[in-house]
């Protein structure tokens, strides 16, 4: 049980930062139908200019939350720059093009701006700084850690404040008139251009927060880490329907949970290693009568094989709706 609840926490506190990044890749698949690959590549560069900024205020004598909000309110805009220009000059030109142009675009979008942040930070691993004071707190059994608390706590805000943005603005109805019919939301009046760009501009927000809270959470920041992280945020999106903002929330956070719940029970096999034969099977080497950890390394295993489960069985995710097709 007490593993559970361990496991429990931590795909919470995981799913909770892959539901965010998903909402990016929801919102642009439901406005224009476009899988936005190079949204992980902006969460990348959230992090990187959270790490600049944060290593710069470190030293000054600022409070660490102070120095943390600094940066991630730097990171905030200029993840949304990166957003509307991906929008403006790489996505609106293609906009009536087939669907295999926009997608090659944005792995090619991805691939530049990977390359870019490479050369602005290096290709090495960095230690994001860890300068909040991280406190421990047990409850039946298990840790909880306050920058969890506050990662799950900044999450559900930013999925509430979103869920409040769209069914409850004006702007959230564009985006929906939009969603269902450009056309003629456009002959009422919205403008879908606008519309367009600041569903990119959202998602680019969401994903600066994103990163921010990964990199405190695991504490490194690299210019790769956006692919990974991406790949899964966009499986957690299709997991719970690829353009549903609630299927979005709610896949991550079951993708979060299945890593973890996974990874922590295959990890806690080590009594196996006394059947030599169950070790020979699994390919696993056996040190002094225990499994060494092997886990972690095969989460990634647990999570696509119950998306692809899934998808076998419902392929149009959790609160997908079947819709036919456009002409």
């Amino acid at each position: 049980m007490d593993t559970f609840l361990q496991q429990l926490v931590n795909g919470l506190t995981a799913g909770s930062v892959y539901a965010v990044v998903a909402l990016g890749y929801t919102m642009v698949y439901g406005i224009i139908q476009l899988i936005n690959f190079a949204h992980g590549e902006v969460v990348m560069i959230g992090a990187m200019v959270a790490f600049t900024v944060i290593n710069a205020l470190a030293p000054g004598g600022l409070p660490p939350l102070v120095v943390v909000l600094v940066g991630t309110a730097c990171a905030i805009p200029v993840c949304m720059l990166v957003g509307y220009s991906m929008e403006r000059l790489a996505y609106r030109p293609l906009r009536g093009a087939p669907r295999l142009a926009p997608l090659i675009t944005a792995i090619g979008v991805s691939i530049l701006l990977q390359h870019l942040a490479m050369l602005v930070w290096s290709r090495n691993v960095l230690a994001f700084p860890q300068i909040i004071q991280n406190t421990t707190y047990t409850l039946a059994g298990a840790s909880i850690t306050s920058v969890q608390i506050a990662i799950i706590a900044v999450c559900i805000a930013l999925m509430g404040g979103l869920a409040l943005l769209v069914y409850r603005t004006q702007l959230g109805t564009a985006m929906r008139a939009t969603a269902q019919n450009p056309h003629v939301a456009g002959l009422m009046g919205v403008d879908v251009n606008r519309v367009i760009a600041a569903t990119f501009v959202i998602g680019a927000a969401l994903g600066a927060v994103a990163g921010v809270l990964y990199g405190t959470y695991y504490g490194v920041a690299q210019y790769t880490m956006g692919s990974i992280l991406g790949l899964k945020a966009f499986s957690a999106a299709v997991l719970g329907g690829i353009g549903n903002i609630p299927g979005a929330m709610l896949g991550g956070v079951l993708l979060g949970l299945v890593e973890a719940l996974g990874a922590g029970y295959i990890g806690d096999l080590s009594d196996l290693c006394a059947y030599g034969w169950i070790a020979d099977l699994m390919g696993e080497q056996c040190d002094g009568g225990h499994f060494i950890l092997f886990g972690s390394n095969y989460q990634d295993v647990f999570a696509f094989l119950v998306l692809i489960v899934v998808l076998v069985f419902r392929p149009s995710g959790l609160l997908g709706e079947r819709v036919g097709d456009r002409a």
